[in-house]
């Protein structure tokens, strides 16, 4: 189920294009759902982040085009976390990695929401660490919640935002949160979402990310 799995993240095929090698491409799918529902990918993550270099974290977020076949969930079956706009339906995946570019946090939203609005849930609870982020995450209310939690803010300063100091050789690092975002996106079902449901691209995402950590 597992490999059905994997071959699905990578290939981006339906699932009921699953070769026959894997076994009933219902019975796959049916498990996945399940192990998402009930939160078995979260778990493992978790586990496996246990691990992380906590001494500098980069924050970022990256857009995911929604594919038409992930538009139209009822309601009642769960939040689709995709938003529309002129540049169509699209997803946004917020992360955090930590100094090796593993990620330890990773949440969805609508594509239009500012990368800022999830910055407070992907820092909190990190403590005695480098938080880098780029100009987005700037924003006096989260320089003091990272300052508030004994970390310092790498963030470069807007024109219109009061300077402070920024370690720049430091924030090159920053370079490691976009190479997890393009290593996961070497899969196709996350280079596209498919999924109608967040809980189940979320679970994907979450997956690519356990291969990542496997590396």
């Amino acid at each position: 189920m597992v490999n059905a799995v994997l071959w699905i993240l990578r290939t981006g095929a339906p699932w009921r294009d699953l070769p026959p090698r894997f076994g009933p491409w219902n019975s796959a799918y049916s498990r996945f759902r399940r192990w998402a529902q009930r939160g078995v990918w979260d778990k493992v993550f978790a586990e496996l982040s246990k691990d992380a270099d906590s001494e500098t974290f980069m924050i970022d977020a990256t857009i995911v085009r929604a594919h038409q076949d992930a538009t139209g969930a009822e309601k009642k079956n769960g939040p689709q976390s995709i938003g529309h706009s002129r540049g169509g339906p699209t997803t946004k995946v917020h992360a955090s990695v930590d100094a090796l570019g593993n990620p330890v946090r990773l949440l969805l939203t609508e594509g239009q929401r500012s990368d800022v609005t999830q910055a407070p849930a992907l820092v909190i609870g990190l403590t005695g660490a480098n938080v880098i982020g780029d100009k987005g995450y700037d924003s006096k209310a989260l320089v003091e919640q990272i300052e508030s939690q004994g970390c310092t803010a790498v963030i470069p300063y807007r024109t219109c935002s009061t300077p402070r100091p920024i370690d720049w050789h430091l924030y090159k690092e920053r370079a490691l949160v976009e190479g997890f975002f393009q290593k996961i996106k070497r899969n196709r079902r996350i280079a596209m979402r498919f999924e109608k449901l967040a809980r189940h691209f979320l679970a994907m995402v979450t997956i690519a990310a356990l291969l990542v950590w496997l590396a």
